[in-house]
């Protein structure tokens, strides 16, 4: 073969990546609407509101004949997503490993989770249980949905490319989500004017992230590629998800790694679920206000992504994220001192959060990328969501156990402190290029 030929044929795959690349983007433009306006912003307040609405006379719901504080509903139904997310997401991984088709499994459940979020409209009144289902099913579908996306990272980019593609992907997640929240703004702030009343303006902006994350979907459906799976493949079903396991004892380092992510994420992840429950229920802070808020983190995290991907070149991946969890440490001590009735320091805090929020993300899915062996993307990368989302179970948890027994959500929100902390110490000592080589990977100049 002539170098000529094996030039162009160079480039044509390095344009059919790039084509790749720019459409898994996209679905991070689609579905992180729902995490911001849903997940972060209205839906916790609302579904407290409807549980509370529902509550009997001493503030207790009865969901299947268990007392729950109202106050607690909306955590324990995030605990419970996560959940059903951990027995789903092995499964989908191996069928997606094993058959190399990826794409009509990340359809199902991309439109699985859109449909569930369009159908909040529906919830009003003291209709609880009816949130708590679409939710469970809602989040459930993202992390399944993520957990396929995701293992596309090592197929579409190589070594060198993965810290800035995966930056990128996160900040055109939180992109979306800060152009989504303009518009929620102006139509809550407004609702008298659109002939809405404020309880139908926040259902509107909950169906109307199922109605964008479904139509945006479609654009990465038409450019990513399915691989053809490789020879070898382990049983499906529960068999796969046994050997799954059994093969990541082979590569400790990965699971050491996986284990550090899993502390410190959940503790990100309920920090995400749960700010808007405690500005609005211990800081007495309107909606307004809220999504105001949360809009900064937007901002400030497609900036934060894109400066810690730029970090990470110079000081490598994994010191980067350790000097994130120190800004998020130090972030989350500040919040117990806020004062009531306060905006302006909660936009502080809501600063300090965004700056570190998409980097963190996005370095550590890259960084895990790189333990990854060949050919198991999606099975190994079901591992990371389960860490990611489907893990993320005890920081809800006990959030929600706090107040349940306190009545403060300031003792709930100091106690994710120790995720931060434990994270950091578990993480610094995983030899990452030790890691990545005894993955069967090569090892770049800077991780």
């Amino acid at each position: 073969m002539s170098t000529g030929t094996v030039r162009a044929e160079a480039a044509d795959e390095s344009a059919g990546l790039g084509r790749e690349q720019r459409g898994w983007y996209v679905y991070d433009w689609a579905c992180s609407v729902y995490s911001t306006s849903v997940l972060t912003v209205f839906l916790g307040p609302y579904l407290t509101s409807v549980a509370e609405h529902a509550a009997d006379a001493g503030g207790y719901v009865h969901p299947l004949g268990i007392p729950v504080r109202a106050g607690s509903f909306f955590a324990y139904a995030v605990s419970l997503s996560v959940i059903l997310a951990v027995v789903v997401m092995p499964l989908a991984g191996s069928a997606a490993d094993r058959t190399g088709r990826k794409k009509p499994l990340l359809a199902a459940a991309a439109y699985t989770g859109a449909a569930a979020t369009t159908g909040m409209f529906f919830l009003d009144g003291d209709r609880y249980l009816l949130g708590g289902v679409l939710l469970v099913v809602a989040n459930a579908a993202q992390s399944v949905g993520m957990m396929l996306y995701n293992s596309y990272l090592p197929q579409i980019a190589p070594p060198e490319q993965r810290d800035a593609v995966s930056s990128r992907g996160w900040a055109f997640g939180y992109a979306a989500g800060s152009l989504v929240l303009v518009a929620d703004l102006v139509l809550y702030s407004a609702h008298g004017s659109f002939g809405l009343s404020e309880t139908a303006a926040v259902r509107v902006c909950l169906a109307s992230a199922g109605l964008w994350w479904g139509a945006f979907t479609l654009v990465p459906l038409r450019r990513l590629r399915d691989r053809p799976a490789r020879v070898g493949q382990a049983a499906p079903g529960l068999r796969q998800l046994a050997a799954t396991v059994r093969d990541m004892r082979r590569h400790p380092l990965t699971l050491a790694f996986l284990l550090a992510y899993l502390v410190y994420n959940d503790g990100i992840q309920t920090v995400i679920t749960q700010a808007s429950v405690y500005g609005s229920e211990e800081l007495g802070l309107g909606q307004s206000t809220l999504i105001g808020a949360v809009l900064l983190v937007q901002v400030l995290a497609v900036a934060g992504a894109l400066a810690m991907g730029r970090l990470a070149r110079t000081y490598g991946a994994q010191r980067t994220i350790l000097g994130s969890l120190v800004a998020w440490t130090l972030t989350l001590a500040a919040g117990w001192f806020l004062p009531a009735g306060a905006p302006v320091w909660f936009f502080v805090l809501a600063a300090g959060i965004g700056l570190v929020l998409g980097g963190s993300q996005a370095l550590s899915r890259s960084l895990f990328s790189h333990l990854v062996p060949p050919g198991k993307e999606a099975e190994y990368f079901s591992a990371y969501e389960m860490s990611d989302r489907g893990m993320s179970w005890l920081g809800p948890l006990l959030f929600g156990v706090t107040y349940q027994l306190t009545g403060s959500y300031r003792s709930a929100i100091v106690s994710l402190v120790a995720f931060f902390v434990l994270g950091f110490v578990l993480l610094a000592r995983v030899p990452v290029r030790r890691a990545i080589r005894e993955a069967g990977n090569p090892v770049p100049e800077k991780i």
